[in-house]
């Protein structure tokens, strides 16, 4: 059942959403060439700790850190550790902020200093994407009309859409009800009222859709080795257009 938020409920996920936000923010800052990504993790868990918040992603369903940090071919769920950036590589960074029982969830791909022209096209497409998609999260749309435009836009750009993994809704748990693919024809998928509350999160190969686990139980790899891209925010429904509830300032469309 997919969950109406109340005014309270919807103030608290703001705040949470805020936290995630600040933080995604912070991790992007960090992301330069000598960098561990697991300083990155430090940093953001530290962060979230001191605005009074808890990691939503450290220890769900036994994930070992903070923040997923996924290079390059990695689509999402890769786990922080001794990696060192380097030059031209992308770095997704998928971040969430529990907040007094409530969830924000976002996620960003950032260019770790001068990357290929193909990489920050992917990057590019993969962002706007999210933006085509919740044109249509408003009252009286279906939940496949944002799918819809996300896989439209992307493979308009030359992108493909990953069809194993996709957004959801957001709330009091950190993934409700219901799935919000990032593929598929409009019109179908539940009827969007306001206080609903989802994570939309197209993610983008720059070749073939298809992905693999790796051993470690998390990452995933594009199957052909291509470059993948990651962005998310929570959104809510409201009567006009979607709020977005972990906005930074730099993502504002």
């Amino acid at each position: 059942m997919i969950q109406i938020k109340s005014q309270r409920e919807i103030s608290l996920m703001r705040r949470a959403g805020e936290i995630a936000a600040a933080a995604r923010r912070l991790a992007g800052n960090m992301v330069a060439p000598g960098v561990t990504t697991r300083e990155i993790d430090k940093a953001v868990f530290d962060f979230i700790r001191a605005h009074g918040a808890k990691p939503s992603f450290l220890k769900y369903n036994g994930y070992p850190a903070s923040i997923c940090i996924s290079v390059n071919n990695e689509v999402i769920h890769g786990i922080p550790g001794k990696r060192v950036l380097r030059e031209g590589d992308i770095v997704s960074l998928d971040v969430g902020a529990a907040l007094d029982g409530y969830h924000g969830d976002c996620a960003a791909t950032i260019p770790c200093g001068k990357v290929s022209g193909e990489a920050m096209h992917l990057i590019e497409v993969t962002r706007q994407s999210f933006y085509e998609g919740i044109k249509f999260a408003r009252p009286g749309n279906r939940i496949s009309d944002i799918s819809h435009a996300v896989q439209t836009y992307a493979e308009q750009n030359g992108c493909s859409v990953v069809r194993d993994y996709v957004g959801h809704g957001v709330g009091s748990k950190l993934h409700e009800a219901p799935e919000v693919p990032n593929f598929g024809p409009p019109g179908r998928g539940a009827r969007l009222f306001p206080g609903m509350t989802f994570a939309v999160e197209p993610m983008l190969n720059a070749g073939d859709y298809k992905i693999r686990r790796l051993s470690d139980g998390w990452t995933v790899v594009t199957l052909d080795g291509s470059l993948s891209a990651h962005f998310e925010n929570t959104i809510l429904i409201t009567s006009g257009k979607p709020e977005i509830l972990t906005v930074c300032p730099e993502d504002t469309e």
